[in-house]
């Protein structure tokens, strides 16, 4: 056998196919096959199928807008520390998991419905329309308000009305989800921000022994800090009492203080200021015996310690808050109040 004899007829030139007698074809490999013939769902043929639909995409938003409601509810019923154990997840926050679990029903639901609604009762016939120039004509633009009324008699939004009332209040109640959502970004501040540990009677702690503070304990030029009394350091909220409670005590000759009101709050020359900046709450733990200075390591704002703790240099916008401070029974510091003013940066309920 030959090696032409070998070659397919289709493979073959045209000369050579015609000599074997092939037919020459003619089809245009790129002439356009047109649209399938329209098959009409049974919904379309049968409204107790279309009804079935519908009742399918209303229990759909039906379910979306439950829910929503259950988000919202769970936000409110369980404490964010409460850990529970769920199959296959394990233990788990179980407000977290409530929260997941219903605004991803929510959100599904409401997806689902519209597909559903898209895919069964909507018009599905398929329409070709020629190319035409990016701007518009205003035959077009009559044409494109024509097409969109057709569109929304054939979804039946207006006719359909259990459907178009239930996606309403599943698209209303939706957004409640974020709106609540706002509620997580804190604790509420209340008074919180405005007053400390330290109460009359309070001893100062030493930081570093966990004894309390003696008058003798504090000499000339040291810098120690300090904690009130009851405040345990493996405590759970030790590092939220600590940010606004911290104190440093400082020792300086009664003739070398020059605010009156520092020289009547202080015991015999010992000052007690808090260690939390003003600019933006750092702990501040630089002093200056000579100058009584103190300073802040993080954006290097300097406070004088003989003169009502002022800024004197740096961003910080006020003054250290003072402790008044005496001596108890057993000779012990303690504190004779609160703070008279919050600690650590200004916040806007100052103003």
């Amino acid at each position: 056998m030959s090696s032409q004899e070998e070659i397919p007829e289709e493979n073959l030139p045209s000369e050579q196919r015609a000599a074997h007698g092939a037919v020459e074809r003619t089809d245009d490999p790129f002439a356009d096959p047109g649209l399938p013939a329209h098959r009409p769902r049974v919904q379309d043929i049968d409204e107790r199928a279309a009804k079935r639909s519908e009742r399918a995409v209303a229990f759909l938003f039906t379910l979306s807008m439950v829910a929503t409601v259950a988000f919202i509810a769970s936000f409110v019923a369980f404490p964010v520390d409460k850990i529970v154990f769920i199959f296959p997840f394990g233990h788990v926050s179980i407000l977290h998991f409530s929260l997941g679990l219903t605004l991803g029903i929510a959100l599904f639901c409401i997806g689902a419905g519209a597909v559903h609604w898209a895919r069964t009762l909507m018009s599905d016939v398929e329409t070709a329309d020629d190319r035409h120039p990016i701007e518009a004509t205003p035959e077009v633009k009559a044409k494109v308000l024509e097409d969109f009324a057709i569109g929304a008699a054939e979804s039946g939004f207006g006719r359909r009305k259990l459907i178009r009332n239930t996606m309403f209040g599943a698209l209303a109640l939706v957004p409640l989800s974020g709106v609540v959502l706002l509620r997580d970004l804190g604790p509420l501040p209340e008074k919180k921000l405005r007053t400390t540990m330290w109460r009359k009677g309070k001893q100062l702690i030493n930081m570093n022994t966990n004894e309390p503070l003696r008058p003798e304990d504090v000499v000339v030029g040291s810098l120690t800090f300090a904690m009130p009394e009851g405040l345990d350091q493996h405590s759970e909220d030790f590092q939220k009492q600590i940010a606004k409670a911290a104190l440093m005590i400082v020792r300086i000759q009664p003739d070398e203080i020059k605010d009156k009101r520092e020289l009547e709050w202080s015991h015999q020359g010992i000052v007690a200021y808090s260690k939390i900046c003003t600019h933006v709450g750092c702990p501040i733990s630089l002093y200056e015996q000579q100058t009584h200075h103190v300073l802040c390591p993080c954006h290097q704002s300097t406070f004088d310690l003989s003169d009502g703790a002022r800024v004197i240099f740096g961003p910080a916008g006020h003054a250290l808050p003072q402790l008044r401070i005496g001596v108890n029974a057993e000779g012990n510091l303690e504190a004779l109040g609160d703070f008279d003013e919050p600690v650590g940066p200004a916040f806007w309920e100052r103003g």
